[in-house]
């Protein structure tokens, strides 16, 4: 892990606690949502991983025009053979990078529920398996909001965790400049482990150690969730899986079999802040969603050792 971390680096400058995260979701096996302003590096971002792992890489640009069959193939008649034959879209990859996925209509968005969820696709009544491991990385923009279709909370909830990389401070500005100014360092990045590995690595994973107390803990900061009288809907069971599993993988990245209660209010934001919708009169009083989720975390004792 330590391999990758360092290869990324030498094309994102400054985020390694990011990128942390984001190897984490990949050792879960899990789909990532990337909210941020443009030019920040998320697309860079999703490159460099994909080059260091050694996984196939697709990328779709989401448009208001772009249809389903865009992202999942289509069947068509090939009149040499005089049969149907499947030509696979982007999807059929093992890392896909689904850029500015808000902008496109909610029937297209609809057609990586099934990718997302089950690893498989459908194209006229014919299920196809995805390519493992299988992986999303979606970005969106925050602050620009025409011709744009909110996510669904389906498919946001499907998302494993949501992460930005933020402004670099002007030390790592001035070294982003420097590092590209003769060449992009991403067109030399080389893998440093292959997928095969990779898939070994996510099993591995499993095996780290969650004592119950610890799993309690993860649990009841979920139900937290939906008991705070500034959250309208709280997180579902899905995010407590979700935290369980994040735990287990930013532990064995820190060289740790075992899971600590601060490996799980470490990771509270990025698992549960999109899973959870704020009411109302609490966006009108201007109160921000990680300050709910650090009350809510605040809420719950934290397990001691006896």
């Amino acid at each position: 892990m330590d391999r990758i971390l360092d290869n990324v680096d030498r094309v994102i400058v400054g985020k390694r606690p990011v990128v942390e995260l984001l190897l984490a979701a990949m050792l879960c096996e899990g789909h990532v949502l990337i909210e941020d302003v443009p030019g920040i590096g998320k697309t860079t971002l999703a490159k460099a991983v994909a080059r260091s792992v050694g996984c196939t890489f697709g990328r779709l640009q989401f448009t208001p025009d772009l249809l389903p069959s865009d992202v999942t193939g289509i069947s068509f008649f090939n009149q040499r053979t005089q049969e149907f034959e499947f030509r696979p879209g982007p999807v059929m990859s093992q890392i896909l990078l689904a850029d500015e996925i808000n902008r496109a209509t909610p029937r297209t968005q609809a057609a990586l529920l099934e990718a997302m969820q089950e690893r498989q696709i459908t194209v006229d009544g014919v299920t196809y398996p995805l390519p493992r491991p299988f992986l999303v990385l979606a970005t969106q923009n925050p602050i620009e909001l025409e011709g744009t279709f909110p996510l669904p909370e389906a498919q946001v909830d499907r998302f494993l965790i949501k992460i930005a990389l933020g402004y670099p401070t002007e030390a790592e500005e001035n070294e982003i400049v420097l590092r590209f100014d003769r060449e992009d360092p991403l067109d030399n990045l080389q893998p440093v482990i292959q997928a095969e590995e990779w898939l070994a690595l996510r099993d591995a994973v499993r095996l780290v150690r969650v004592e119950a107390s610890v799993r309690e803990y993860a649990v009841k900061v979920v139900r937290a969730t939906r008991q705070h009288p500034a959250v309208m809907l709280g997180a579902s069971p899905r995010g407590a899986l979700a935290l369980h599993r994040m735990s287990q993988a930013l532990a064995a990245i820190r060289g740790r079999d075992f899971v600590l209660p601060d490996d799980v209010k470490y990771l509270t934001t990025c698992v549960l802040s999109h899973r959870i919708i704020i009411s109302s009169q609490t966006r009108l009083r201007g109160r921000k969603l990680e300050d709910i989720l650090s009350e809510v975390v605040e809420s719950v004792p934290v397990p001691v050792q006896q």
